[in-house]
């Protein structure tokens, strides 16, 4: 089936004392979207994509949809390929504001989020605060009106290839040998699992893992509680919207990489979806390698991330669709079991993938498959 592609953006208003992105006016955010759609029909019904840091117009599950006979929106929120200053609660307004738009300009009438990777949690997030918003301010205080940007929630959720959260993610990735953050590559050789001389050996000792994931989680605390103890000394210093950026070593590190006995699927030992997790741990593309301290805390903390997308799930009502892709070296499936089991909604359906890797790349012969069972399940829903 044919299919067009459909650039367009639009703006809306924004009243953030802070600018965290680059160029453009204060008081207004540009958002960019593609449409892709079939050459031919109409439908009265939208997938809308969104993550995010946004670029995923040409995924090919996304294409491969409109392919099938789907119409499908990517929404690239204001941080488009750039997270080192993202703010969740913003991601929301914007995601807000392109469905309103969806509704205005094309007369779309019904919108299913897809939630694709880390696009999951936020279409979780979102719908949560579309049917019970409570978010006036981010994490770090700065306003953030949720409440009064009345967004307008969706009639279905799509998890593809989802984790639960990013700073849940992060965490379960973060290298706990790392005890000081102004010291990076001072590790602790017990917790240094890409250390040849590391005494702990796959298959790892419930024991030991247990050991790491608590120091994880105290890893990511002890960055959290810098943070804010750096933005207390700012604002009394009376610098209320100085802002502080910093660096984030050993982001890679999960006893999953090493050891295929954890969380066990179809993926392959000692790889991830950033090649070799040894190296991804200090690589310049790692997550939250470059971070700020209000950013962090929106995203990054364990304990303080309103996109928390098992508890955002359990909040919600509307019909959710899960796929597990087994193969998967970024999402492992522990996630897309834990995401299924935590919504609310009554209306809820998990299918399993076998095979298929994160982006449908080494087996596009899967994707098909993907976009039957979702197509199946649009139907099943007079979607």
């Amino acid at each position: 089936m044919a299919v067009v592609r459909e650039a367009y953006g639009f703006v809306h208003e924004d009243k953030s004392p802070l600018k965290d992105v680059y160029g453009g006016p204060s008081g207004m955010v540009f958002v960019e979207c593609m449409r892709i759609r079939p050459a031919d029909g109409d439908s009265k019904t939208v997938i809308l994509f969104s993550h995010p840091i946004g670029g995923g117009s040409f995924l090919p599950l996304v294409t491969a949809l409109a392919h099938g006979g789907h119409h499908v929106v990517y929404c690239n929120p204001r941080y488009r390929g750039n997270d080192t200053a993202l703010i969740l609660e913003k991601c929301l307004l914007d995601l807000g504001a392109c469905v309103k738009d969806l509704k205005q300009r094309f007369g779309y009438e019904k919108v299913l989020l897809g939630g694709w990777s880390g696009g999951g949690s936020l279409s979780l997030f979102y719908q949560d605060q579309a049917e019970h918003p409570t978010i006036t301010t981010t994490p770090a205080g700065d306003p953030a009106d949720i409440v009064g940007a009345k967004l307008e929630p969706a009639d279905g959720i799509l998890l593809l290839a989802a984790h639960i959260s990013r700073s849940v993610t992060l965490t379960e990735w973060m290298d706990p040998s790392i005890h000081d953050e102004d010291r990076p590559f001072d590790r602790d050789p017990e917790l240094n699992i890409y250390d040849p001389g590391c005494p702990q050996k796959p298959p790892y000792t419930p024991a030991f893992v247990e050991r790491f994931r608590a120091a994880q989680i105290a890893r990511n605390r002890r960055i959290t509680a810098r943070v804010k103890q750096t933005l207390a000394e700012l604002r009394g210093a009376g610098d209320e919207n100085m802002e502080r950026p910093f660096v984030v070593y050993g982001t890679m590190c999960d006893v999953r990489w090493t050891d295929p006995t954890q969380d066990p699927s179809d993926r392959r030992p000692h790889t991830c979806y950033l090649g070799e997790p040894r190296i991804a741990n200090d690589g310049p593309v790692g997550l939250a390698r470059f971070t700020t301290l209000r950013s962090w805390l929106s995203q990054w903390s364990y304990d303080d991330s309103r996109a928390d997308g098992l508890g955002n799930a359990s909040r919600i009502s509307c019909p959710v669709l899960v796929i597990n892709n087994r193969a998967d070296l970024a999402c492992t499936p522990s996630h897309a079991q834990r995401l299924f089991d935590a919504v609310a909604s009554a209306d809820k359906e998990i299918v399993q993938v076998d095979g298929a890797d994160h982006y449908y790349i080494e087996r596009p012969d899967l994707l098909p498959t993907a976009v039957a069972t979702v197509g199946g399940w649009i139907a099943r829903h007079g979607f």
